[in-house]
């Protein structure tokens, strides 16, 4: 989002409205002050409107799902695609058995997208300017010299757009699939792309160790390094205890591991309340006054979505600088 938005228009705290709706890819003018809200959670203004990047229509659209035995393998073929395809990669998704499964368990009329079972499956869309045909090419050349070494255990390509859609269905419904089932740890982590397989492995290891028998549900957009790293409590055990017990500790390991590969223990989904004081952790004394300050100018009476997103002031002194 940070990437599309060219401009916005936003209502203040004072009453003043901003009008910032320019549509310039480039404007070196002083301070991004689109970039304060983008992100904010409401807490420096409201936006009422937006000026947004758009992309051509793509002429082609091709869509897979890809079978592999680690996210070492899955992370190096994504490499070799890019080299092969280019920017017209435009989605790689990554989808633990344990998620899969989950789908597979809780969606009516589902089934397995391919005929073999694997530790990590990969949905994969390339979109592009070029024909069809260039475009289907250009993918079962990667994907057969990928099955030839081994790499790729197993890949289907939707023929359709029902079929397409059959896939993206599974990766889609793998949250409500949690939420249905109850009882998931969720962290929505983001890395270093080349750290995702080791921050993968890591973290699984963390918390297997300390709940052996937790469901690794695994999932994201590897491409931007992004992981939705959602534990799931055990089939035996009901949600309520495993989340009493587990929660906090698992969080605290899956977000330690990430910081320390200069990771973000939020890559899109926001700070709220829910991980507004984990911040204490991860972030230095100078960077959060420096948030504050900004909260202050912009909205010195505190009027606009108190309590979220930054700590307690009285919070942050008692916190290691």
């Amino acid at each position: 989002m940070r990437d599309l938005v060219l401009g916005i228009e936003a209502v203040l705290p004072d009453g003043n409205v901003w009008h910032g709706l320019r549509a310039l890819r480039k404007d070196n003018t002083g301070y991004d002050l689109k970039q304060l809200f983008i992100g904010a959670e409401g807490t420096l203004g409201i936006v009422t409107a937006a000026v947004l990047k758009l992309m051509p229509q793509p002429r082609s659209v091709c869509t897979a799902f890809l079978a592999f035995d680690t996210t070492e393998i899955a992370l190096g073929f994504f490499m070799e695609l890019r080299k092969c395809i280019g920017q017209d990669v435009t989605a790689y998704e990554l989808i633990s058995q344990p998620a899969l499964d989950l789908v597979l368990n809780h969606l009516p009329d589902s089934r397995a997208p391919l005929s073999v079972s694997a530790e990590w499956y990969v949905l994969v869309e390339m979109a592009s300017g070029r024909s069809q045909e260039e475009l289907e090419s250009d993918f079962y050349g990667a994907v057969q010299v990928g099955l030839e070494n081994g790499s790729v255990r197993d890949a289907a390509v939707a023929a359709t757009q029902a079929h397409a859609a059959d896939f993206w269905r599974i990766r889609e419904e793998i949250s409500d699939a949690q939420t249905r089932a109850g009882g998931s740890v969720r962290c929505d982590i983001s890395v270093p792309l080349s750290k995702m397989p080791e921050f993968i492995a890591q973290a699984s290891a963390g918390v297997l160790a300390l709940e052996p028998h937790t469901r690794m549900v695994v999932y994201g957009h590897v491409g931007d390094g992004n992981v939705h790293f959602n534990p799931l409590r055990p089939a035996c055990e009901t949600a309520a205890r495993y989340l009493a017990r587990a929660s906090r500790p698992i969080t605290h390991i899956v977000d330690e591991i990430a910081m320390a590969m200069n990771g973000s223990i939020s890559a899109e989904h926001g700070v709220g309340a829910a991980k507004r004081d984990e911040l204490l952790s991860v972030k230095s004394r100078v960077e959060l006054e420096m948030a504050w300050r900004i909260k202050r100018a912009f909205d010195p009476g505190n009027l606009f979505n108190p309590g979220k997103f930054l700590p307690r002031l009285d919070a942050m002194k008692e916190a290691a600088p």
